[in-house]
């Protein structure tokens, strides 16, 4: 058998339109040439590092760019695609650690436990604080911190615990300062923990109006928490707010301040898990498939998507198959992966169109 090699096809002439899909935009005069291009294909969507941006003068770099030494031209120093704010041009990276931002609402894990502080690991490149001041104590106690809650630091947060927190400061190295003074954080159990990206770049979750919400799920699954940190950290576990309430509210009605208290702090900074129903873990798993799929197909992860694709996997009458009702086959009704996967996020992504 004869084998023929063809020749390589040749690159498009300059004169051709540029494609939809290109991270180009165009001046706002209409001038086509405000970006020349050297070396490079006008239609490829990722820059690679040490790729030439731009040789014009009239443009500024911003993050992910470098001038070249000796002439006016702009290389790119991470591998992404070119965004264009005015004339300033930057490279947003594929993959990226997350950088803290004050306000940002983050998971982490505590990796170490020091004097009056946590080292908290929420995917920077730097790790968190967790200064004892910025916590709540058991029963919602104001007052200063004395050396006995310096000697009992490890009966709120130990090595391994995951929590949510927000971003109080940002030191001038780049490490971030949290804080748990709200009941909205704290301590997190009954639940999974799961790693994506975060707002570096790719699929992943972005910031948007709410990181954490409550959904009431379907199958006698209940409510179950959703809580999506910035930093591509996310944990689902079961809803256990109202169990809280009901304790303080009969503490209230028994006059029984220190048993509210008691309450509070058992669920603050509880180690244990509470019995989780098999129809929320269920429930749950779904959820997990639902995010793991999102970040598969590289779509966005926030509330919209994930709603949107927990929806499309319960649809009976969509492209997805859930005729199945053993307890074998409703195991494999929920995995989300490969190409169920991808049916499932492409009636999300239309879901959320219409």
């Amino acid at each position: 058998m004869t084998f023929s090699i063809q020749p390589p096809t040749a690159p498009p002439k300059a004169n051709e339109p540029e494609s939809p899909g290109s991270d180009i935009s165009i001046d706002s005069d209409g001038d086509l040439n405000a970006v020349h291009l050297a070396k490079r294909n006008k239609h490829a969507a990722v820059i690679t590092p040490g790729e030439v941006v731009t040789d014009d003068a009239q443009w500024m770099r911003g993050h992910g760019t470098a001038a070249s030494p000796g002439s006016t031209a702009i290389l790119a120093t991470v591998a992404g695609t070119l965004l264009r704010t005015n004339k300033l041009l930057s490279i947003q990276p594929l993959r990226a650690r997350y950088t803290p931002e004050i306000g940002d609402l983050v998971v982490g894990r505590i990796v170490s436990v020091e004097t009056k502080r946590w080292k908290v690991d929420v995917s920077a490149p730097l790790l968190a604080h967790l200064p004892l001041s910025a916590i709540n104590l058991p029963g919602g106690i104001l007052r200063k911190r004395t050396s006995t809650d310096e000697l009992a630091i490890r009966t709120f947060f130990s090595e391994g615990d995951l929590l949510v927190a927000e971003v109080q400061s940002v030191y001038q190295d780049g490490a971030a300062s949290l804080h748990t003074r709200s009941l909205r954080y704290g301590k997190l159990r009954n639940g999974v923990f799961i790693r994506v990206s975060g707002t570096g770049g790719g699929g992943g979750v972005v910031r948007a109006r709410r990181q954490v919400w409550t959904i009431n799920t379907a199958n006698g699954g209940g409510d179950v928490d959703v809580v999506l940190g910035v930093n591509g950290y996310i944990w689902i576990c079961k809803h256990s707010r109202g169990e809280l309430v009901a304790s303080s509210e009969e503490a209230k009605r028994m006059n029984d301040i220190t048993r509210m208290e008691e309450a509070v702090s058992e669920s603050m900074y509880s180690n244990r898990n509470d019995e989780i129903p098999s129809q929320t873990r269920r429930e749950i798993a779904r959820l997990t498939g639902c995010v793991k799929a999102l970040v598969g197909n590289g779509i966005r992860v926030d509330e919209e998507m994930v709603m949107a694709t927990y929806h499309a996997s319960l649809d009976p009458d969509g492209d997805v198959d859930m005729t199945m009702h053993s307890d074998e086959d409703k195991e494999a009704d929920e995995y989300l992966g490969g190409s169920k996967g991808s049916r499932v996020v492409a009636a999300a992504v239309e879901a959320a169109k219409g």
